[in-house]
């Protein structure tokens, strides 16, 4: 491993350049290598099986490419463990944060609620966590099942968009939150219509800015932070890749970013 070797990220399809964002700001010498699985987004719904082989080829990709460690910039992803995904590999692997840590000093009724994909709620991770961090706060799950296939069909400040947001806002509010983490990397994407959508009375928060750090401070204990240089970001994709970067226009600084086509058996 040495300083010049690139950081790999990986998602499910589009939501992770929310993660690459913050990842460019933190360390903006460092050349990243950034896959989306736009050919098979969404993850979510998907068998375990079938989503640990597509991540496979992922990070298989990315091993030819000699990084020298990987970002999960996907909930669904990173529930099924990091072990599973580094498995035999030099780099390490920073999942995503569950966000538990951060919810101390905001929430002020101990009621918090996250939103994910229905696979990540199923697991139960989420819940166990933040649970385990602070047993006096009451957790609540929302699977929002529309949310990545409206993002992903670009549907921004559409009706239907706009329903979806409150239709799982409101599930929410049921449980009279105070708080909610964004716990799906897509979800920013839709910040200010989720913060909107539950008004003034609730605090909503993005875990990558945590996971970012997590991922600084590995590379800086480990002497591989890269000190000087103008870092960029190669930003592929496995389809559709001019509708992603309309996307990511949404996302990124796009005079940081060169964007690619791949095969990931390539």
């Amino acid at each position: 491993m040495d300083r010049e070797q690139p950081v790999g990220v990986i998602d499910s399809g589009v939501g992770g350049m929310s993660v690459l964002r913050w990842l460019q700001e933190k360390m903006p010498h460092e050349h990243f290598i950034f896959i989306g699985d736009t050919a098979r987004t969404p993850y979510g719904d998907r068998p375990r099986e079938e989503i640990i082989r597509f991540v496979g080829e992922m990070t298989a990709f990315l091993e030819r490419r000699h990084i020298k460690q990987l970002v999960v910039a996907c909930n669904t992803i990173t529930v099924l463990g990091t072990d599973i995904i580094r498995d035999g590999h030099d780099f390490d692997v920073i999942g995503m944060g569950k966000g538990a840590l951060m919810i101390r000093g905001v929430t002020k009724n101990n009621r918090v609620g996250f939103m994910a994909t229905d696979f990540t709620v199923s697991t139960g991770a989420h819940k166990a966590e933040i649970e385990r961090v602070d047993p006096g706060v009451k957790v609540f799950g929302q699977g929002c099942p529309k949310l990545v296939p409206l993002i992903e069909a670009e549907k921004f400040g559409t009706p239907e968009m706009k329903a979806a947001v409150r239709e799982y806002a409101d599930m929410l509010k049921t449980h009279d939150v105070d708080t909610v983490l964004l716990s799906c990397t897509h979800y920013p994407f839709l910040q200010k219509d989720i913060e909107e959508a539950f008004g003034g009375g609730v605090t909503v928060l993005d875990p990558a800015a945590m996971t970012v750090g997590h991922a600084y401070e590995v590379l800086e204990e480990k002497h591989l932070l890269n000190p000087a240089g103008d870092g960029r970001a190669d930003v592929c994709f496995t389809a559709d890749l001019e509708r992603a970067r309309r996307l990511a226009a949404h996302m990124l600084d796009m005079g940081r970013c060169d964007f690619h086509l791949i095969d990931l058996k390539k």
